[in-house]
């Protein structure tokens, strides 16, 4: 076995013994081993014939391997019958424990503040990766008190809790980094209101379904090419989103309105999208959509959902056909963000407990409006402006970016 002990100086316990103010003796106490039940129980039986005081406690297991943690305050006359004792306890379990007993300030030791929390999400997680993200926190001063996985599945997330960093500027530094590494990094202050009542408003096409409604109805219209060319200069910012959407209804001029009918039974949810409404739901979130789609196709889905707030585009129809214009106001950037304040205001939600999460151009102004946004497999452009970006096709990876871990997300689904 192998302990590693810390020598205390003569002169250390002289020290000790005079009571200095502000300040302790210390132990830390590392054990490492294959995991088997009752490797906590016997450590802490052996401590606990000393006058201990536990002051920190961190265990983890990673497949068959368990690290355990222990701080502790104690006696110093007490320091080498507990080295000993724990070399035994060592024997006695068959793993490893190391300790270092010293002189260290009390103030020192508690509940950091002000944590900041970096969320790390990719498929495939590189070494290369976590170093780059580990130089920006340092580089920018923080300092890393903790990382933990919170998903291996359908992506692997890892969370970092870092102290004496500023969010916004460590959030430029490590948008650069996502892009470099191909990871998705989303950062966000700790405390009590990370946990707060939260409004999320999702974009509809290519982000809650993975199609594009509006070119579904121009193939039916034999239109297809021309709309989808128009769609995709618009998703770029290319084109002002209101004079388009006129453009590209102005060519469905003639369908059947039995065909929104045909066009429901195509579209398909993204995957996690239902897992993502789900979980907020049952988390007690509240869950909107705001989509420059049509309310027409996309209300039996939005319904079938639980979503109860939506906002969305309106067909003119006159005599069972499609006219080629539009009713009622256009959804458009202005409205998207509009809609995201209704929403939050309606529910008594801070603007920065919201949410916001889409994929093109049309959905900057609320991805800058909400306290988060977030870009889902988006454009360039988008992806700049957000705060933070998902490119796993996988909507329910915005959770982990939120802090709630898989566990958790599978246990919701059974409440």
């Amino acid at each position: 076995m192998l302990v590693v002990t810390h020598v205390i100086h003569d002169n250390l316990l002289h020290v000790m013994e005079t009571n200095v103010k502000n300040e302790q003796f210390t132990g830390l106490i590392l054990l490492s081993g294959v995991d088997r039940p009752g490797i906590t129980e016997t450590l802490f039986q052996t401590l606990s014939p000393f006058a201990v005081n536990i002051l920190d406690i961190e265990q983890v297991v990673i497949r068959d391997r368990v690290i355990l943690t222990v701080l502790i305050s104690l006696n110093p006359s007490h320091a080498k019958a507990i080295e000993a004792d724990l070399e035994s306890c060592a024997q006695t379990l068959g793993v490893d424990i190391a300790s270092a007993f010293e002189l260290s300030d009390s103030t020192a030791i508690g509940v950091k503040k002000s944590l900041v929390h970096v969320v790390v999400l990719a498929q495939q997680l590189k070494p290369k990766a976590i170093s780059a993200v580990s130089s920006a926190i340092a580089l920018n001063g923080g300092n890393i008190e903790r990382i933990h996985r919170t998903a291996s599945y359908p992506v692997t997330a890892i969370e970092f809790s870092v102290s004496a960093v500023d969010s916004t500027t460590l959030r430029r530094e490590l948008a650069q980094v996502g892009n470099e590494q191909s990871v998705d990094i989303a950062v966000s202050p700790g405390g009590l209101m990370r946990w707060a009542k939260k409004l999320v408003v999702m974009d509809v096409d290519s982000t809650l379904i993975q199609q594009e409604v509006i070119e579904l109805l121009g193939a039916k219209a034999g239109k297809g090419a021309e709309i989808k060319a128009i769609t995709e200069s618009a998703m770029r910012g290319e084109l002002d989103f209101a004079q388009s959407l006129i453009s590209r209804v102005a060519l469905l001029a003639g369908l059947p309105e039995s065909i929104l009918s045909d066009i429901q039974n195509e579209i398909s949810l993204t995957p996690g999208a239902r897992t993502l409404v789900r979980t907020m739901q049952k988390l007690g979130h509240h869950v909107a959509v705001v989509s420059g789609g049509f309310e027409s196709v996309i209300s039996p889905l939005v319904n079938e959902l639980g979503i109860k707030h939506m906002r969305a585009n309106n067909l003119e129809i006159v005599d069972g056909r499609l006219t080629g214009k539009l009713a009622g106001p256009i959804i458009d950037r202005a409205a998207k963000a509009e809609a995201l304040r209704e929403f939050a205001t309606e529910h008594g939600i801070a603007i920065d407990q919201t949410i916001a999460i889409g994929d093109g151009a049309n959905d900057l102004d609320m991805i800058a409006t909400a306290g988060m946004g977030i870009a889902f497999n988006a454009k360039p452009a988008v992806k700049a402006a957000a705060d933070s970006s998902v490119s796993a096709p996988y909507l329910d990876s915005v959770l982990y970016l939120l802090g709630i871990t898989r566990e958790e997300v599978e246990e919701s689904q059974n409440l």
